[in-house]
């Protein structure tokens, strides 16, 4: 193999036994002279790209073809103006997709990968791409490999090289025990590689090559594939403005035949035509969506939720079950022990000083067969159950770093969650060796064959002590069991059928981790949202009932089902009895995906969390994955559509809130700009057929679609939640966007619209006013206002919401206002938008007009909610 980093060698023999790690400042200088650790991507899109694809669009091309030719044959100022409308257009819809752009890969950026090194002498995780040649990594079952690591340290290590080799068979990888000496650099035994997956045990190893010197840097061009992730409203919008454009484009082609029938001029009615199918055809909509989602994802980090797929921000809505686990995500993961358990008594922690020697040997495996540690700043670094276990130790002067000194650990069996157990071997002062085993109470007292008290072997008594454990489980306490064997010599055969077995039992301690205070409430709002909670444990039935009821999961006695039982159930006797099933307790990993499929052939949208290796294949099958930021593997959070940053329940229903919210704001721009869109249509469409002239031009037709379709459209996603948002039923995933009327509203809402802007224009006709154009211009473009203003809510009055609400919506208004008002008086403008002052009367009665629309929405929302009453 080639290194690239010169100063490899001079790294692997400084820091081949060192635990310190590199300084800060080591690794900064580093960084500086070796690069980031990442993998040289496809550039993305420039700036001027963004810009250009702007005016791509086929209408627009003709608009500015249209423009250019009325220019040269006609007046320069219509030209002028026109392009200077397709251009602010142009930058409307730049920003918008700038935006979009830098909001997702802000996204990107926090969920990147992180790795646990050694700096500074002490464990800390850091970005990925901050990872320097030299660097002490630490890796575990579940982490990701983050650049070329040459291992120092195995414990059981397998990984995963099928995305480097393709070979589907996990490698496992060792250093030379016997002589603590390391292979040569081209032993793939001893080499972990950059985007490889650990499979199951540990392992440390210094870095080597980082970036686009590692082996999956050398292949990288093979895998950089830059893949549009479109969400499913996105697909439909899509479809929906490839059919309206046919639809338009007919229409255009109507208008512009009975124009020319009339005898209006063919340059005007064409450019009018074309105007008007570029206000009309909404191709900004699915950029509009990328951006409320990409946007809406960003502020739901601010309530530690991590969305790492669009389309799960658009899919939360349709959750109709959260299969949770219970440890850290409906507790607060800090466990403390409580009792503890020997030779058939249970013992209070505060007589536990009486009862020595008989459980020395209990605290010894507690303190040992433990991977938490303290760092200097006193905090306690590892898994909540071991940090426990590691303080209750200490506390009562079993200190496991002096403990290490007599009884150093040669090696271990690490936990897997098939066995429910793991064990850790000793050298003992006396040159013997001692393995501790540590698990499940069900696991020991199948491998144990006797009891330990005061250092002499009895018989045990299983009966007595499940029974024990029985009631420790039902006051709500998680129980762990211990047990020893000891050893001459250090065994050959180290797997865990022959290490587990006949194993001498220690004791059980009971632990409470209590549920966290703001899941009891998440748990009613659930509900409330028509979405059903469901615990998943490896925990014991009867803990796992004591914590479903105080959290109010489960009201009565509800069926629990096992991992057991679950194995004995046929699929199709397991899918009549899912969808009433609250609770899942001592269920492997594997079993999840059972549930997700089962549910999900129910009909149901499933949201599952996870956080461990195995957890990987139910969260890619459920509707939407959700890892755990703080336990969490690297394998699960790839697997994942959504990271919770506190691990908590409760984020899960905020998600959710968020997620409802942002579809409702959705619904309500695509609502606004398709009836805005309509108005124009039937303004322009039904005025020929009535005998009135063409009611606005191509410049007034590209104004409103400017200053309408902009800033008013887009502050309509930072309207508040619905009242009762999470009082209704969860949304079918497949259903229309145009469903609950949202069609039917466009279409009468478009020809109310239409309709006044004719009668203004016929009225003012009629009467002789020679301003009619300007007002259907004004009434037309102050319509939409009040439009907009009525449909914040689809139910609730504008009186009921307030005014002041949307601040950014009410200053969108205003200047849409004030820039119409520009046109009407400002002389400079006249000349250029074909515009003339309205008296105060022609103003007065084009501001009366415009209201009709508000009035008319407002009371079709009263109707709505009084036969609803």
């Amino acid at each position: 193999m080639n290194w690239h980093c010169k100063e490899v060698d001079e790294i692997l023999h400084s820091l081949k036994s060192s635990e310190q790690g590199l300084t800060t400042d080591e690794a900064g200088k580093r960084l500086i002279s070796c690069g980031d650790n990442t993998i040289k991507q496809i550039k993305s899109r420039t700036v001027l790209h963004m810009v250009l694809d702007q005016f791509k669009d086929f209408m627009i091309m003709v608009l500015i073809a249209a423009a250019i030719v009325s220019g040269i044959i006609g007046e320069p100022k219509d030209t002028i103006a026109i392009l200077v409308i397709v251009i602010l257009n142009a930058v409307i819809g730049f920003v918008q997709e700038y935006r979009a752009e830098k909001a997702i890969e802000a996204l990107r950026m926090m969920a990147a990968q992180v790795a646990t090194v050694i700096r500074d002498g002490e464990a800390a995780s850091i970005p990925a791409s901050d990872i320097v040649p030299g660097d002490l990594v630490l890796l575990g079952a579940g982490n990701i490999t983050p650049a070329d690591i040459r291992l120092i340290k195995v414990a059981h290590c397998k990984i995963d090289e099928s995305s480097l080799t393709g070979e589907s068979v996990p490698v496992e990888k060792h250093i030379n025990r016997l002589t603590d000496n390391m292979m040569p650099l081209g032993d793939r035994k001893n080499m972990a590689y950059k985007g490889t997956v650990v499979s199951y045990g540990r392992a440390n190893g210094i870095v080597v090559s980082t970036g686009m010197n590692t082996e999956f840097g050398k292949i990288a061009t093979m895998l950089q594939e830059q893949i549009e992730v479109r969400t499913p409203l996105q697909k439909r919008l899509a479809k929906f403005g490839k059919k309206l454009a046919i639809a338009v484009l007919a229409i255009c082609a109507l208008v512009f035949g009975v124009g020319l029938l009339r005898g209006e001029p063919p340059l005007l009615m064409f450019l009018t035509a074309i105007s008007l199918a570029v206000a009309a055809i909404p191709e900004a909509l699915p950029a509009v969506v990328t951006i409320s989602l990409a946007i809406g994802a960003k502020k739901m980090v601010k309530q530690n939720a991590l969305i790492r797929k669009l389309p799960a921000v658009e899919t939360l809505g349709s959750v109709t079950y959260i299969c949770s686990d219970k440890t850290g995500t409906l507790t607060q993961n800090k466990m403390e022990v409580q009792e503890i358990s020997i030779s058939g008594k249970t013992i209070k922690l505060q007589s536990i000083s009486t009862q020595r020697p008989a459980i020395d040997k209990l605290f010894l495996a507690m303190a040992l067969n433990n991977d938490a540690t303290r760092q200097k700043n006193g905090r306690c670094l590892g898994d909540p159950t071991e940090i426990a276990l590691y303080r209750i130790s200490e506390e009562n002067e079993y200190k496991k770093e002096n403990l290490l000194k007599d009884y150093p650990r040669v090696t271990e069996i690490p936990f897997d969650s098939e066995r429910k157990c793991m064990t850790t071997f000793h050298r003992t002062p006396e040159n013997g060796y001692i393995s501790f085993t540590k698990g499940a109470i069900e696991t020991l007292l199948e491998k144990s064959i006797d009891e330990l008290n005061c250092e002499e072997k009895s018989a045990i008594d299983k009966e007595n002590i499940h029974r024990m454990s029985e009631a420790m489980a039902q006051r709500g306490l998680r129980v762990l069991a211990f047990a020893m064997k000891e050893w001459t010599r250090l065994p050959e055969d180290l797997t865990p059928k022959k290490i587990e077995t006949g194993l001498s039992f220690l004791g059980f301690v009971g632990m409470i981790d209590p549920p966290r205070k703001e899941v009891a409430e998440a748990v009613a709002l659930c509900k409330s949202a028509g979405i059903n909670p469901v615990m998943i444990t490896g925990d014991h039935p009867v803990t796992a009932k004591a914590i479903a009821k105080e959290l109010n999961i489960i009201d009565n006695e509800e069926e629990i089902v096992t991992g057991g039982d679950l194995e004995k159930l046929s699929i199709n006797a397991f899918e009549k009895k899912v969808a009433d099933i609250r609770i899942y307790a001592r269920v492997a990993p594997e079993q999840k995906l059972r549930i997700v499929k089962a549910l999900q052939n129910q009909g149901e949208f499933v949201a599952m969390t996870g956080d461990g290796v195995n957890d990987a294949p139910a969260l890619k099958c459920a509707d939407i994955g959700i890892a755990m930021g703080i336990t969490g593997t690297d394998v699960s959070r790839e697997s994942s559509d959504m990271i919770l940053l506190d691990d908590n329940f409760a984020t899960i229903i905020k998600a959710i809130r968020r997620g409802r919210r942002i579809f409702d704001n959705i619904r309500k721009f695509i609502k606004y700009t398709m009836t805005s869109n309509a108005g124009e249509i039937w303004t322009i469409f039904l005025a020929p057929f009535l005998g009135l002239p063409i009611p606005l031009l191509p410049i007034h037709i590209l104004w409103i679609n400017l200053v309408t379709d902009g800033l008013p459209g887009l502050a309509l996603t930072a309207e508040p939640e619905e009242k009762r948002i999470m009082k209704r039923p969860p949304r079918h995933p497949k259903e229309s966007i145009f469903a609950h009327s949202l069609g039917l509203d466009i279409i009468w809402v478009g020809l109310l619209m239409g309709g006044v802007s004719i009668f203004s224009q016929a009225w003012a006709i009629k009467t002789g006013h020679g301003s009619w154009q300007t007002m259907v211009f004004t009434v037309l473009c102050l319509s939409q206002m009040g439009n907009v203003l009525a449909l914040r809510s689809e139910k609730e009055s504008l009186f009921s919401l307030g005014l002041f609400s949307n601040i950014p919506l009410l200053g969108a208004i205003f200047l849409t206002f004030v820039l119409q008002m520009a046109i009407i008086y400002v002389p400079f403008l006249n000349s250029i938008f074909k515009t003339q002052p309205l008296t105060l009367n022609e103003l007065f009665l084009c501001l009366i007009l415009s209201t009709i629309v508000f009035w008319g929405v407002e009371t079709a929302k009263w109707l709505r909610r009084r036969n609803r009453a």
